[in-house]
């Protein structure tokens, strides 16, 4: 949100949404005109009514007025197309609209397949009571009513913790003038290579979001520490190496984030265990951490930091293919280096490129995954991985940057 006001508007907007005033709009579709003018005279006074006399007839108002349309109440019996097969196409293409199906004889077959193919709401028997049809359609307008406010009010609250995501990565970056922009282009490169796995969208996400707070541990280190001018003494570069572990107990303290904080902490961990802070070995380090760990000595290395210039694209690609193996998973490595065309691209215009890779701005709904669903996407990509990968190159020793 840009101010205070913007967002009490927005919350506005999303607690009115479901206000009475609204006036809904009604489909009515049923072959019989004397039905439909009773079923019309029944609810206009209340709603907007659109009417069809059979379900071809009724798809083409659904494809004019498919957007403003809250509920259908349809006929079963039908000369061309039965209420039911209607509705199921209605489902497919609109399944925000609530349906009601209208029959004059209870045949359990027809009402089961409604429930199950066309997500239905209520039946109703002929003759209806105009009362029941009254209360029946207020009830389907309700469930309409909030679901649609539930849509709008996440769509607010995503877009309200990614400025949160947003806002603690680029304070961290406004720390350290250095690393301005660090934390986007290791979640860039991260969400390049992550995607190249086959990773799902999900997981993208929660790499998109690990990304961006993967240094968020530094905002706890002094900036006489942060942004020294020169190389690290060892006690110095001791407090720098708790910012993995600060980090996860930041991320922490935010709700189900749990597996995400994992891979917040695990970035410096090294695939030959001489990593930090728990010295963890191999896969044992999270894929997310092994991924994040090579965008992160990438961006590393080909920027200007206060100790050193900026190496070139190519020497940077060769410092990891040499460190594969000791620094990082050799198999992700070698699938970095093929991707360096990509990689160097995205380098030269982040801006851009962040945008087309970043699902937490696009996406509708705010999901996401629980550890056991975490676990198994893990476990498929680290098949992933070695079926992306070439031959392994050979061990040599690791190449430390202090970042």
């Amino acid at each position: 949100m840009n101010s205070s006001l913007e967002l009490k508007d927005s919350l506005d907007s999303v607690l009115s949404f479901g206000d009475e005033s609204v006036k809904h709009t009604v489909l009515i579709v049923d072959d019989e005109e004397n039905n439909l003018m009773l079923l019309k005279r029944t609810l206009r006074g209340k709603y907007n009514i659109l009417t069809a006399h059979n379900g071809v007839e009724a798809l083409d108002v659904v494809k004019e007025h498919g957007k403003e349309i809250s509920l259908i109440v349809s006929d079963q019996k039908m000369p061309v197309m039965e209420g039911t097969e209607f509705l199921k196409k209605v489902r497919e293409s609109n399944p925000q609209i609530i349906k009601i199906l209208l029959t004059g004889h209870v045949d359990t077959d027809i009402i089961v397949s409604a429930i199950n193919d066309c997500d239905l709401f209520q039946y109703i028997l002929k003759p209806f009571e105009p009362e029941e049809l009254k209360i029946t359609v207020e009830n389907g307008i309700s469930k309409f009513s909030m679901s649609s406010n539930n849509k709008i009010f996440y769509n607010e609250l995503r877009r309200l913790f990614y400025n949160t995501i947003r806002a603690m990565s680029n304070a961290l970056d406004t720390k350290d003038s250095y690393t301005n922009g660090h934390s986007l282009r290791v979640t860039l490169y991260s969400m390049i290579l992550a995607r190249e796995l086959g990773l799902d969208d999900i997981y993208l996400e929660d790499i998109e979001i690990a990304g961006l707070l993967h240094d968020i541990g530094k905002i706890a280190m002094p900036k006489s520490v942060l942004c020294k001018n020169g190389k690290l003494t060892d006690e110095e570069f001791l407090i720098m190496k708790a910012h993995p572990s600060k980090g996860e107990k930041i991320v922490l303290n935010i709700k189900k984030l749990q597996m995400i904080a994992e891979w917040v902490k695990s970035h410096h961990e090294k695939y030959d265990g001489t990593g930090y802070p728990d010295g963890l070995k191999g896969n044992n380090i999270p894929l997310a951490g092994r991924i994040i760990a090579l965008a992160d000595t990438y961006d590393a290395m080909t920027s200007t930091r206060p100790y050193r210039t900026a190496l070139p694209h190519e020497t940077a690609i060769s410092e990891i293919k040499r460190c594969a193996g000791t620094q990082f998973d050799p198999e992700l490595a070698m699938l970095f280096v093929q991707l360096a065309d990509k990689i160097d691209e995205a380098r030269k215009n982040p801006e851009e490129y962040y945008k087309k890779y970043s699902l937490l701005g696009k996406n509708i709904d705010f999901k996401l995954t629980s550890e056991a669903s975490q676990e198994a996407k893990l476990q498929q990509a680290n098949e992933n991985v070695a079926t992306n990968s070439q031959n392994t190159p050979p061990i040599h020793k690791s190449y430390r940057i202090i970042y």
